[in-house]
């Protein structure tokens, strides 16, 4: 892989690897345990810092998928790559609109249970900082 690409690639990856833990492994639990706020309102505050997460986490896939294609990838770069972008799109096409969707009906106030697909989704985080982390690693080493 050319050093531009790798360089870009890595940068890439571990700067989404830090908006992951710290949004979703750090701010997303603690936000519920803040005195004064309730259900409602951390699901509405969620709602806006997930969306903004995942629009920058679009943008850097976009970087990474331009950069892995344009410096001669090892086959390792190019798996993770696909990877990383197959789980992103999951989260994006499936598991957020369910998400979305149970909160609307929390918001318009109906008590509900915990969701199975919030496990989902967090199931799918950890799988995507692991494969951000072989990502990074990967394409740093294939210079």
């Amino acid at each position: 892989m050319n050093t531009t690409s790798a360089a870009v690639t890595g940068a890439a990856a571990f700067t989404w690897l830090g908006m992951v833990v710290a949004v979703s492994f750090i701010e997303a639990p603690l936000k519920f345990r803040a005195p004064g706020i309730t259900v409602r309102l951390g699901l509405g505050i969620g709602r806006l810092v997930f969306r903004a997460l995942n629009i920058a986490e679009s943008v850097l896939a976009a970087a990474v998928v331009v950069a892995v294609a344009a410096g001669s990838p090892t086959a390792p770069v190019t798996v993770t790559t696909c990877g990383v972008a197959a789980l992103l799109a999951v989260q994006l096409a499936a598991v957020r609109p369910l998400l979305n969707r149970r909160s609307d009906r929390v918001l318009a106030g109906e008590e509900l249970p915990r969701s199975r697909a919030h496990y989902v989704y967090v199931a799918v985080e950890v799988l995507k900082a692991a494969a951000l982390v072989t990502l990074g690693v990967s394409a740093l080493a294939a210079v």
